[in-house]
């Protein structure tokens, strides 16, 4: 199952591409909402470098493996996760629309391994047009986020 969608950014890609690969900020986030994510090495960010993450999820303990898979700068990234028979893949992409407004395209993919990750994905695909909506809403409130402190630090 994928999904993915396109926002313009009132800021120039420099700085999109900054708040984008400012993976400390995302790991405080993810924090702040009762997720534990933990960096296996204290190195910058680099391709190959991974989080474990777990979080609760209907009543279950569940466990995710994240690698940072690309990073280009100023350009893109990608990150390959793993968890009970589910692969992800979640790519982020920036284009230079002018000097003062940046493009992000974002798309994330969901794979099943096994047959009980296969029924999980089935009955998402089922709520497809909610999930989408929910995506696409995630997605415009960071550009909104970033476009915003991006108005005020100037």
């Amino acid at each position: 199952m994928k999904l993915s969608t396109r926002e313009d950014i009132e800021a120039p890609l420099s700085y999109v591409y900054g708040r984008i690969s400012d993976f400390a900020a995302f790991e405080r986030r993810a924090l702040r909402q009762g997720i534990a994510v933990s960096r296996r090495s204290d190195a910058a960010p680099a391709v190959g470098t991974v989080w474990d993450i777990s979080f609760d999820f209907r009543g279950r303990a569940r466990k995710v493996e994240a690698a940072l898979a690309k990073l280009e700068p100023d350009h893109a990234l990608q990150i390959a996760s793993q968890s009970d028979g589910l692969t992800a893949d979640t790519q982020v992409e920036l284009i230079a629309l002018s000097a003062t407004r940046t493009r992000v395209m974002v798309s994330f993919e969901l794979k099943a391994k096994t047959l009980t990750a296969r029924l999980l994905l089935q009955s998402l695909k089922l709520a497809k047009t909610k999930l989408t909506k929910r995506f696409k809403a995630r997605v415009l409130d960071y550009a909104e986020m970033v476009e915003d402190d991006y108005r005020r630090g100037q």
